[in-house]
């Protein structure tokens, strides 16, 4: 079987007749809300967990997906929009909308989806776990051997740690933690009919779940609500309740003012966990007057309360995925060697193969083992090599290719590392690969002045007979083995002396003075990619105008900038057909007549998260390929150091129009999105569709084992 993916036709599309307004403006309700389209998103993911058909505990991730999206999206977005709205900024939207009027339409919409996500657990998911075996159980449903058991556990490892807060004249309303799970508690003295509140945080650093022997789990607020007289001793316990608390949690970091931005950083991180409350997560049997009480001393609105079905915080639903049975699991996938890289006796010189032409892996699918890791561990022990240069945004806890970094800068070679210490959420854990880097002898830049560096670029300057030849590798994901396993994602390997060169000017902008704004074979945000797309749109439809071939295909995360629409939209009234296949946001309307005939828009959402970014032009039968880091958003255009690469080896650019072309293909499942911007799955009428990713590991399987 051959080792590239096999050729995919496209679907015939045959270009509208250009229509007589080409020139004429644009509506004001061209663009949709980008908010509401992420919930679209997220409600797709929801959707994998209703899924029927899917093993259980796939199902139950997907429901832990699903919590864990949501949580980051009013930790950042909403408190974005509150913050806006708070400030006076009121400034429309690019959908016409203001803060206010967002925030409402995210109130509703929200409020929905989580009571389809608690039901889909309380009825369908926990269920079908009981009769396969595993129990989620209530305290008063264990048997008392099992109420025994707990006792001593709660004595012994869970009421040490418990501080019961009062609230009172003395004792102000106690700080909230943002995403810890917390009870509100009543209680009396007796013969008294004064109430008392009083909260008790369930602790973060003791399991969620405890696991009794016959995989019954009992849930770590149940057992500390059963155990609550004693906390309260003397006292009348009257009620009880559970609730859940989202705070702003962007950090915003002055650079120009700030001398050190590490210690800035710090600070800043050190202040996150007092942001505003921007969400109250509650259980729908909590009554009036202590939801009240939390709402007026957590300064929320109705519109920030959602009462949720069922347990709270069902994100920690990952523990329960740990379970050992494979018979309730996907079955396992293992990526494959790339067939460049395949080993015979002894490990494949990467160098030596980059030199025979470029390598494009396919992640999951290609394993990032023995390829992009490979390469950077290769060049740390390759004595001819004398520098690497590389940037970091996100990588794993236990990373071996910052391994191989700090190996390589033992050795002597010279080590350049861009550590993004602005990586939302990976703050503190960067800052950390910072410093150890640091002390390895590595030298460390943490990025441009008010720029994110989001781009995945690695340089490798290596002697070859008297003289220095460079290597690269560009991708769309970030250097993290645990994720390259789960995210889809894209890495080209090259030994293209342009490419070398591009790399070579880009790190002296990063770590250096330079102002170079434009490359050979690179588009760099924030200077060149708008620009550099928005060109290559108009290319096409001055073929479509002339009557030549002309068509776009983008693979993206998420589509927002207005720039790039009104061009896609403009190549639509041309008559070039546009294919989108977008994960996540995308705030286009295809379909639109007169506007957007020629446009379709696809998501796949699956067993793996689409990650991957890729850019196609036609360009009159001549097609121009880019692959890179950058989504078409504002902050990735205009707020981040981004990279596309040209995609020039003849190979590689089958292979990725093979596969762009199967995914947008009738035969694979997706869904569509319509002009009123609802989102459809395709039922393929009456045929069975094909799983778009289960083709391609099925395809890398049969790749591995014919070769």
């Amino acid at each position: 079987m051959s080792v590239e993916v096999e050729p995919t036709e496209p679907d015939v599309r045959v270009p509208p007749p250009r229509p007589r307004h080409i020139g004429t403006a644009m509506p004001d309700d061209r663009f949709l809300n980008r908010e509401i389209s992420w919930l679209d998103f997220n409600t797709r993911v929801l959707a994998l967990a209703q899924d029927r058909a899917a093993p259980l505990l796939e199902r139950l991730k997907f429901l832990a997906i699903f919590a864990s999206n949501l949580d980051e999206f009013f930790m950042v977005r909403v408190a974005g929009l509150k913050r806006r709205q708070s400030t006076g900024l009121s400034v429309r939207s690019a959908d016409g909308m203001t803060p206010r009027e967002t925030l409402a339409m995210i109130s509703g919409k929200t409020r929905d989806l989580v009571e389809k996500h608690g039901r889909c657990w309380i009825d369908e998911v926990e269920p079908a776990l009981a009769a396969a075996g595993a129990r989620i159980q209530l305290w008063d449903e264990l048997t008392d051997a099992q109420q025994a058991h707990l006792h001593g556990y709660f004595r012994d490892q869970v009421f040490p740690v418990l501080t019961p807060l009062a609230v009172d004249p003395a004792h102000p309303f106690p700080y909230i933690s943002g995403l810890s799970l917390n009870l509100a508690v009543v209680v009396r003295a007796p013969g008294s009919v004064v109430e008392h509140f009083a909260r008790i945080k369930v602790p973060n650093n003791v399991p969620r779940f405890m696991h009794l022997d016959g995989d019954v789990f009992v849930p770590l607020e149940q057992i500390i609500g059963a155990h609550l007289p004693q906390l309260f001793p003397g006292m009348e316990v009257r009620e009880h309740h559970f609730f859940r608390v989202t705070r702003n949690a962007d950090v915003e970091v002055e650079e120009d003012r700030d001398e050190d931005l590490l210690q800035a950083l710090e600070r800043e991180l050190a202040r996150r966990r007092f942001g505003p409350a921007v969400r109250l997560e509650v259980a729908k049997t909590m009554t009036p007057l202590v939801l009240e009480l939390l709402m007026r001393e957590l300064e929320v609105g109705d519109a920030d309360v959602q009462r949720v079905p069922g347990m709270l915080d069902l994100s920690t639903l990952w523990a329960l995925y740990a379970l050992d049975r494979p018979d309730l699991k996907d079955e396992p996938f293992v990526p494959a060697t790339h067939p460049r890289f395949v080993e015979g006796e002894a490990p494949t010189d990467m160098f030596a193969a980059l030199r025979d032409g470029d390598v494009l892996v396919h992640h999951p699918y290609d394993s990032f083992a023995t390829s992009t890791q490979r390469f950077i561990e290769q060049a740390a022990a390759d004595p001819h090599v004398l520098a690497i240069k590389q940037t970091l945004y996100r990588t794993s806890g236990d990373s071996p290719v910052v391994d191989a970094l700090i190996d390589a800068a033992e050795a002597g070679k010279q080590v350049v590392v861009l550590v993004e210490i602005k990586a939302r959420f990976d703050e503190q854990a960067n800052i950390a690969w910072a410093r150890v880097l640091e002390r390895a002898g590595c030298h460390v830049v943490y990025g441009l002045v008010g720029l994110k560096t989001h781009c995945k670029t690695a340089l490798v300057v290596r002697r070859e007979g008297g003289r220095l030849r460079r290597y690269a590798h560009l991708g769309t994901g970030n250097y993290n083995p645990k994720t390259a396993r789960l995210y889809e994602d894209l890495g080209l390997l090259t030994a293209d002396p342009e490419v070398g060169a591009d790399l070579t000017d880009l790190f002296n902008a990063l770590t250096g003075y330079s102002r170079q704004t434009t490359y050979r074979t690179l588009l760099v945000a924030p200077h060149g990619i708008r620009a550099g797309i928005v060109e290559r749109i108009e290319r096409e439809i001055e073929h479509a105008t002339a009557g030549t071939p002309a068509r776009i295909m983008f693979k993206l995360n998420s589509l927002v900038d207005e720039a790039v629409i009104d061009a896609l939209y403009r190549a639509s009234r041309a008559g070039v057909p546009v294919d989108l296949l977008i994960r996540g946001i995308c705030t286009l309307r295809p379909g639109v007549p007169g506007l957007s005939e020629s446009i379709r828009v696809r998501s796949i959402v699956g067993r793996f998260l689409e990650h991957s970014r890729v850019l196609w032009f036609d360009g009159d039968g001549s097609p121009e390929m880019w692959l890179g880091s950058a989504d078409l958003m504002h902050r990735n255009l205009d707020r981040r150091v981004e990279t596309l690469v040209q995609v020039k080896d003849a190979s590689v650019r089958t292979q990725l129009q093979n596969f762009l072309n199967l995914a947008m293909s009738a035969e694979v499942v997706a869904w569509e999105l319509d002009h009123d911007g609802c989102w459809m799955q395709r039922t393929g009428e009456g045929t069975t569709l094909a799983d778009y990713q289960r083709l391609l590991m099925t395809r890398t399987t049969e790749r591995a084992t014919d070769g």
